[in-house]
């Protein structure tokens, strides 16, 4: 990268390695889709170097526009004024600017577009090539509460630290607030198909024996999986100990109650081994239980809400290609999140956040945890038709999402 020329694309990359170290924990971050596109108005090509570093792609309106760059993380004290509010990440949103054929874009133009995201971000920046900022492009930050970071070829310095402000949360940041929790939908959210290897955890937990031991004897060989998967639906802490929620507490107690003991509880579990069988038919009662646990997961709300919108509408059994479609012109940035994989989103989405319907004729593109593992456990509580698929295995236009059972009425 040179010293004195960078591209927007290229500021923005310096940006977020500077706010977003690599592998930092409690946070998610997404670049804007026009980012994802092999030119950079239609100019010069952007490196795919700085794509990669950008990606994943996402279009998330926050206050009247689209930040280049939204996130929610910890970021470090010295890039902001003030301690952060309470103990929840902060939504940081970036503008960059940068230097195009014809000159220097408008900087003070991205002080402006930066103080607009703080209607609904905690955080705005503009970053920009250092030599490019000026005193009075400084100052005007200063007094709008906008940082500024000035991006050379090998730092990034802070020139403005801005303070952390509370705003209200819509439904755009809530997507990115989402993934970047404990419940947040990514490859590392839901690995096994089947919600018994998640409720048995607890049990397990609460045994007087070694947790990882009864789970991979009596319930699953795929311990890490069975814990990580209770992490994601509130039933275990996310603390090195795994301690036990309030909901987690509750599935012991609906043990306790349905067996009279742990151990014969986990019996039960034992004998449901390998099962494929949907759950709720095989076992009604602990069925129930599941349907609440994976009801209580922010993901599934919105999903049997929109299910039952379609159907209010006249189609009761759309497919997976209608449903995102339907979904996305509703809740954008939240079916992007929840459905498409990061590393293909250049192909589906269209520098707008549009989508691209071909490309969602594909099922490589969608996201494992959402139509494989997520469809099956709302299959086996009994909230679905039809059990998931693979991607690998996935035709996304005969794939059905139904509620088995829908609400007649308003």
């Amino acid at each position: 990268m040179a010293a004195t020329v960078q591209t927007e694309p290229q500021v923005l990359a310096r940006a977020k390695q500077r706010l977003f170290p690599e592998n930092a924990p409690d946070q998610y971050v997404v670049a804007d889709t026009q980012f994802a596109q092999e030119q950079w108005l239609a100019e010069t090509p952007i490196p795919e170097r700085t794509r990669a570093r950008l990606a994943p792609f996402n279009h998330v309106r926050v206050g009247s526009g689209y930040p280049d760059l939204v996130g929610v993380g910890r970021i470090d004290d010295e890039v902001l004024a003030v301690d952060r509010l309470g103990e929840q990440p902060p939504l940081i949103a970036v503008e960059a600017k940068g230097v195009t054929s014809h000159g220097t874009t408008d900087i003070e133009r991205g002080v402006v577009q930066a103080h607009d995201r703080l209607g609904e971000a905690n955080v705005a920046f503009l970053a920009a090539p250092t030599g490019a900022i000026t005193q009075s492009t400084r100052t005007l930050a200063r007094q709008v509460n906008v940082g500024v970071l000035g991006v050379g070829s090998d730092t990034v310095t802070v020139l403005e630290r801005p303070r952390v402000v509370g705003t209200r949360s819509p439904d755009e940041a809530t997507a990115i607030r989402f993934q970047a929790s404990a419940q947040g939908v990514t490859d590392r959210s839901f690995g096994l198909n089947h919600p018994k290897n998640y409720l048995a955890v607890p049990l397990a937990v609460a045994h007087d024996g070694a947790t990882d031991d009864i789970v991979a004897e009596r319930v699953v060989g795929a311990v890490a999986d069975a814990r990580r998967g209770a992490v994601f639906l509130g039933l275990l802490d996310r603390g090195p100990e795994n301690g036990l929620t309030p909901l987690g507490r509750e599935v012991v107690r609906f043990g306790l109650r349905e067996y009279g003991s742990i151990d014969d509880a986990l019996a039960a579990f034992e004998a449901w081994k390998r099962s494929r069988k949907r759950f709720v038919d095989v076992a009604p009662r602990w069925g129930q239980l599941t349907r609440r646990v994976v009801y209580a997961y922010p993901a599934t709300q919105l999903l049997v809400e929109e299910l039952q919108c379609l159907h209010d509408d006249g189609f009761p059994s759309p497919s997976l290609v209608e449903f995102v479609e339907y979904l996305h012109a509703t809740h954008p940035t939240f079916t992007v999140e929840l459905f498409l994989r990061g590393d293909v989103r250049s192909r589906v989405l269209t520098d707008d956040g549009g989508l691209r319907r071909p490309a969602l004729t594909d099922g490589g593109v969608y996201h494992s945890p959402t139509v494989f593992q997520l469809k099956a456990m709302l299959y086996h509580a009994g909230v679905l038709t039809e059990r998931g698929s693979e991607p690998s295995k996935l035709d996304p236009e005969t794939d059905t999402w139904a509620l088995r059972e829908s609400v007649s009425g308003h």
